[in-house]
């Protein structure tokens, strides 16, 4: 045991020791060995004067002797004050930390130990005077590492190291006392950064590391085993260990049975905890009833354990299983009662199981409790005791997993839905540009006074609404062309207010709030009203018999990401748009549900269903996040959440608006190669360009386009082009002309968005974007600005 002087506290307080203090009691015991030599000079000089008799000599060496007795008395009397508050304060801290479970050791400035802990004395078993002997077991030259954190703790206060030793890491750390002192703390640990904590555990514990290496023994273990060991195959009689079951162990007593249970860390760590079978439990404690002493040792395991009956009745459980299944007992109840989602009965698992024909022991299930929801992997084993079968089932929280597995079930889902709605939107596209497009053709040929001029104009509107609804399909795939601006949300919610407020009708009232300080975003104006219109309507709807809907605006300055759901906001500025409404609101199974697309709680004819997914793909197209939060009985709140954009806009190559009508067209010159694999859509595009000047060489395929420029003799001015083609895609045969016809300008044009087939691509020079479907005239009129 250390030896240490185990003195009674004097004063309950823990004495505030600061720099100046502590380098000032410091200098005061620099000065007690030279007491003695002022004392020797004091008594010469007072011996001088006497001897001397009177005279100047004689006073001179009487008062210089005089003040040099008084100086070391002055000296003394400090020193015993200093060396009386350090013993008081470090005797406060020793019994302030008497009873903490880490080894606590209480030293002066050369390391001299004062005070020790209970732990300290059960963990350093023999004489040490010092802290550099007491720590010579743990880890080799422990002078070097006291020395460094002393020097540090004197300036700054504490200070601490992590030292890697033969049984893993270990955290020496120091906190200076009084003017003095110094508390030392030793702790071990399991990882770096994390306290061991079999140390102080009844249960027996290894720390094994790669190679079946046995790094760490607690006290149990080694009383268990008699010995230390280096290695698993001086311990166990065979390998692999197996947790769960019983397997046999090798004493100094002989051999032992033990339930292994296992706890993988990082790094190819692992903690086995040995679970004395009931049979061989007598080392560990004075003879006691079988039962009583497993469930002693079930209890101790830091894993939750449930010991089960053949028929699925709980036999018992310890404090880890009862808190992951959210009970406080559990016992004479079914397996069944507590876990769900097997797929089939439950007692044919466990008859399996008990009879030793089980195809897996290893089930994933769902825990029966209503304040969240919880999965655990069911580990399920047979094992004997007092010749009775009984089942040992080893749980582990799964819920992150099932999370995880939930969570990228979602994304694939609607990745595949994504590609469907975008394949189809392709589709429509160039249909409905071939119709809108031969729509003004035949425009170009009649008035308003021609009786099939109306029929015209309404399949011109119909074919717009039809581009509109497959818009939405882009948006919700999130392949949609955005045209992203700076936007003023004053500005844009005011504009925005007039129309939302005829949407929601007379018995409903639309207020708007801003914060004070409202930062721009960037965002597709109309994408983003359209978000909030869908927004809006299901609010109104939310609310038959009428309410208040509040548009709020709220800048937000994230110091740390945001958690929320399954998506984590990084941190940052931005700024919040949130609609807030007094519904219904919606239970937690409908909330998750409402930004799937097709998902609608609403009569048949009612609702699409694609409104919220929508608003999502747009939302997250456009950079943000978009998140709701509903009570039932108390309304919803819908939370957009855009970064704040708040420098100037660049300038932008974006297409500039145009004029639908087919008249307003100009009439160009020039040579202009149309490739496109799309008959109806190409012999528009051909016929709209020659109307209007343009000499046109047609091209079905990329190949072909290739082989045309090759051919031809005239001068290619635009290439206007499909994106995506059955062989070589637009871009890459365009790259190719390129190199032999540098300086020709480019018009893309396809069905999907403009970045589904930019993206990862260096951008071709001189070339443009326009989606499909387009009119007449936006075609005639990209061409003429590529022109000039």
């Amino acid at each position: 045991m250390i030896a240490a002087r185990q003195n009674r506290l004097e004063g309950p307080h823990l004495p505030h020791s600061d720099s100046r203090h502590g380098k000032f009691s410091r200098a005061v015991e620099r000065l007690m060995p030279r007491l003695g030599l002022l004392a020797i000079l004091a008594a010469l000089c007072l011996g001088g004067a006497l001897m001397l008799g009177g005279g100047g000599l004689s006073f001179v060496l009487g008062a210089t002797g005089g003040t040099l007795l008084v100086l070391a008395g002055l000296v003394y009397a400090m020193a015993w004050r200093f060396r009386r508050q350090n013993r008081q304060s470090q005797q406060a801290v020793a019994q302030f930390v008497q009873h903490d479970a880490t080894p606590c050791l209480v030293c002066d400035a050369e390391g001299q130990i004062s005070h020790v802990n209970a732990a300290a004395e059960k963990r350093f078993e023999h004489g040490a005077q010092t802290l550099a002997k007491a720590l010579e077991d743990v880890f080799a030259n422990p002078s070097a590492v006291i020395f460094r954190l002393t020097k540090r703790a004197e300036t700054a206060g504490a200070a601490h190291e992590d030292v890697v030793t033969r049984r893993g890491h270990v955290r020496l750390a120091t906190h200076r006392v009084g003017g003095n002192g110094f508390l030392w703390r030793i702790e071990e640990m399991t990882e770096k950064g994390q306290t061991r904590t079999g140390e102080s555990s009844a249960l027996p514990t290894l720390t094994v590391g790669r190679n079946n290496a046995v790094l760490f023994m607690n006290a149990a273990a080694r009383r268990l085993i008699g010995e230390r060991v280096k290695s698993l195959d001086r311990l166990f009689t065979t390998l692999p260990v197996r947790p769960g079951e019983v397997q046999t162990i090798s004493t100094k007593e002989g051999s032992r049975q033990v339930v292994l249970a296992e706890i993988r860390g990082a790094g190819g760590r692992a903690e086995l905890y040995l679970v004395p079978a009931p049979e061989s439990s007598a080392p560990f404690r004075e003879a006691s009833h079988p039962d009583q002493d497993s469930a002693r040792h079930m209890e101790a395991l830091p894993v939750p354990l449930m010991k089960l009956a053949v028929d699925g009745t709980v036999l018992s459980l310890n404090e880890q299983a009862r808190d992951l299944l959210g009970i406080a007992s559990c016992e004479g109840k079914h397996l069944s009662a507590l876990l769900e989602g097997l797929g089939r009965s439950i007692n044919s698992w466990l008859t399996e199981v008990a009879e030793g024909r089980e195809v897996t022991n290893n089930e994933f299930l769902r825990v029966a409790r209503r304040d969240r929801e919880t999965f655990v992997q069911v580990l399920l084993k047979r094992s004997y005791a007092s010749g009775e079968t009984s089942l040992i089932a080893v749980l582990n929280d799964a819920t992150e997993l099932k999370t995880l597995e939930a969570k990228f079930l979602q994304s694939q889902k609607m990745q595949a839905i994504g590609q469907l709605a975008g394949g189809v939107a392709h589709d429509f596209n160039n249909l409905l540009t071939a119709i809108s497009g031969h729509c003004d053709l035949l425009l170009l040929r009649h008035d308003q006074s021609d009786p099939d001029y109306n029929d015209l104009v309404q399949i011109n509107q119909n074919a717009n609404r039809a581009a509109a609804l497959i818009r939405q399909l882009l948006a919700f795939s999130r392949k949609q062309t955005l045209q992203p601006k700076l936007l003023d949300l004053r500005e844009t919610l005011s504009d925005l207010t007039h129309l939302l407020n005829r949407l929601v009708g007379e018995t409903v009232t639309l207020t708007l709030e801003h914060d004070p300080v409202v930062h721009r975003l960037r965002a597709d104006k109309r994408q983003l009203e359209q978000v909030l219109m869908n927004i809006v309507v299901n609010a109104r709807d939310a609310m038959p018999e009428g309410g208040k809907i509040r548009l709020e605006t709220e800048s937000l300055d994230l110091a740390e990401p945001m958690k929320r759901n399954r998506a984590v906001v990084p941190a940052g500025r931005y700024v919040c748009i949130r609609v807030r409404d007094e519904g219904t609101g919606m239970p937690p199974e409908i909330l998750e549900k409402i930004f799937e697309p097709f998902y609608t709680t609403k009569r048949t004819g009612e609702g699409t269903g694609l409104g919220l997914s929508t608003a999502y793909g747009i939302v997250k197209q456009s950079g943000g996040f978009i998140f709701a939060d509903s009570t039932p009985g108390e309304g919803t709140v819908f939370s957009l959440i855009f970064p704040i954009h708040d420098e100037d806009d660049a300038p932008e190559d974006a297409t500039v608006p145009v004029d639908a009508t087919p008249a307003a067209a100009p009439v160009g010159d020039g040579v202009i190669l149309l490739v496109e694999d799309e008959a109806p859509v190409r012999s528009f595009a051909a016929r709209a360009l020659r109307l209007r000047g343009y000499t046109v060489l047609e091209a079905e395929s990329a190949e072909e386009a290739l082989r045309t420029l090759d051919e031809t003799d005239l001068d290619i001015d635009v290439f206007v082009t499909d994106v995506i083609m059955p062989g070589m895609d637009g871009p890459s045969w365009v790259r190719k002309a390129l190199e032999a016809h540098p300086g020709v300008r480019v018009v893309f044009v396809s069905g999907y968005a403009e970045d589904a087939f930019a993206e990862g691509q260096p951008r071709i020079p001189n070339s443009v974007f326009l989606p499909k479907p387009f009119s007449l005239t936006e075609l005639t009129e990209i061409v003429q600005r590529q022109l000039h």
